[in-house]
Order: C-alpha cells, then structure tokens, then sequence
C-alpha cells in the first residue's frame, strides 16, 4: 500500500504544486489505484509517473469546489482512449454525478466503460472482503468529507515449520490451514487452523481528508490511522484567517493527529503563498505538536507497510 500525491496545492494550479490529487495504489493488494479528488491538470500529472489510468477503479471525491473535481472529465475520458475498460465507481457530494454527466455529454464524449456513482453520505460508503471505506462530513463552506480507508486484518503467518515437527508433509493442506479452516489427517485427527498460524496481521488505516476548519469529525477519522492526510492551507497563527475561509492550519492539523494517536501526518493543499522555502518552517510548526509530520510534494510517494510481527 502506497499513497502518490499528484496535486497538493490549494485553490489553483501553482508552478510548484498542482492541485489536490492522491492516488492510494492497492497494486498488490486488488491490483487497482484507488484516487482521492481530480483537481485539474491531474493526467497531465499522471504521464509523469508509473501509475496507469486503466488501473483507477474508484474515485472518491471530498467535495464539489473547482480545484478537486475539473480534472475529472479530462481523466475519465482519457482513460478510455488508453485502454481502460472496467468500470469505474465515483463516490462523492450530491452534485457530482450530474457534473460528470453534464461534462461528457456536451462534449459528446464516449467512454468504452460504464461509470458507477455513489452519493456520499456519513457512513460506510463502501465494504468487501478487504477494505472499509468509511466517510464523515466536515466543516467547510460546501459539503466536504473526510475518508477513513481501513484495510481488514489478514490471516497471521503460516508457522510451517511447527506444522514439519507435528508430521505434516507440505501439500494442499497447508492452504486450508492457512486459511484458519479445520483440517482432518489421514489417520484420523483434526488440527485446527489457528494452531498453526500467527496473530492476524493488522490492516493499515489511511484518514484522507477533504477541506475543513478545525472539527472533532477529523479526530474521529483519523484514530489510531497509520497515516493522516490532513490540509494545512494555513501556517500557524493564521487561525482567524482558516476559520474565515473554512480550513486549517499547519498546528490545527497537528492537533488532530496528537488527539487521535495517528503515526504519522502529512499535510498537503499547502497555499500557493508558501513558497519552497517556507514549506521547512510550515513542518517545524507541526512537529512542535506532532514530531510524526511530513509535508505532500507532487509526485511524493508514501509507503505504508504491513506490520508482520508476530
């Protein structure tokens, strides 16, 4: 599980960062990219990396303001004409698949894959066998809504060689073992499955989160996740300022973190006004509160890995 940031400016495209777009690649999980908000310019931002359109199965949109969703029709449509032909689920604000349909049908766009759209409320928007996608409403001038992506837990490691000293030779049923199932020997005796596997290995948690102030439904998202994605569009002392205009600060995103024991924060849809120069000083200003911070580049990758212990 890797998270990619394609856009991570705020407002309107900068030189030095476009706007908001984050890819979850699930490559080895489901073999799909799963991306949160479209803001414009986001293929453009796409041919510079390994990530192919044809892979995005969901997209999940926080909210309806420009610089998250006018890269949508551009994508989707280009991903047709790249060989992209499953379909594609698109969760977000009412409002959203209108803006879609609208797009593509004024300018008469054939898409050779049929597009899904789920009306995002609070609540488990989505759910299978590996993943929980969980959405909570915000504070921000429209709807806008935070994502709380949980990987289910996964069977713990097969202990091979405690299964090799109870005489049970490698074959077909290491899998049902594997599997926690309950096996019957040959001569008769059942094993149970747990017996000879480790601890379930935990799933990762990843908040992304949509634009907001400050708000107790970020800290609800974000517990104990393995990476808070969090706007800092903001540096601190501005609060007057992130609460006027619905957002937040470097050290309000911080809070969030330390309140809901994340392991680690990176801020991102960082103000145009910033340059790279302060973006050092913007960090410093979150790691007072939470030392675990990161600041999002375009085309910074994270990487989130599987806790195997045992």
């Amino acid at each position: 599980m890797e998270v990619f940031f394609l856009g991570t400016g705020a407002g309107i495209p900068a030189k030095l960062r476009n706007v908001t777009s984050i890819a979850l690649k699930l490559l080895e999980e489901r073999g799909s990219v799963w991306l949160f908000d479209c803001g414009e310019a986001t293929q453009h931002q796409i041919l510079h990396t390994s990530l192919k359109p044809r892979r995005v199965e969901k997209i999940f949109i926080t909210h309806l303001h420009g610089d998250h969703i006018y890269g949508l029709p551009g994508f989707l449509s280009s991903r047709s004409f790249q060989g992209g032909e499953s379909d594609v689920t698109i969760y977000g604000p009412k409002g959203i698949q209108t803006f879609v349909e609208t797009n593509l049908s004024v300018s008469q766009t054939y898409l050779k894959y049929r597009i899904h759209f789920v009306e995002v409320s609070e609540g488990i928007v989505f759910e299978d066998e590996q993943f929980r996608v969980e959405a909570r409403l915000l504070e921000h001038g429209i709807a806008s809504y935070g994502y709380r992506i949980v990987e289910k837990d996964r069977p713990g490691v097969l202990l091979v060689d405690k299964l090799k000293e109870a005489g049970i030779p490698p074959g077909p049923l290491y899998k049902k073992i594997k599997n926690g199932e309950d096996v019957t020997l040959e001569d008769g005796s059942v094993i149970t499955g747990s017996q000879f596997t480790g601890p379930d290995i935990k799933g990762r948690v990843v908040t992304i989160l949509g634009d907001t102030r400050f708000c107790e439904a970020s800290k609800e998202l974000a517990l104990d996740a393995d990476l808070l994605i969090h706007e800092a569009t903001f540096a601190a002392g501005e609060e007057g300022l992130a609460r006027e205009y619905y957002h937040s600060t470097t050290t309000q995103a911080a809070t969030v973190a330390k309140d809901a024991k994340a392991k680690m924060l990176c801020l991102t849809h960082i103000s145009s006004r910033y340059d790279r120069d302060a973006w050092r000083t913007l960090v410093g200003e979150a790691k007072e509160i939470f030392p675990m911070t990161d600041i999002a580049e375009d085309f910074k990758e994270i990487v989130i890995p599987l806790d195997k212990e045992e």
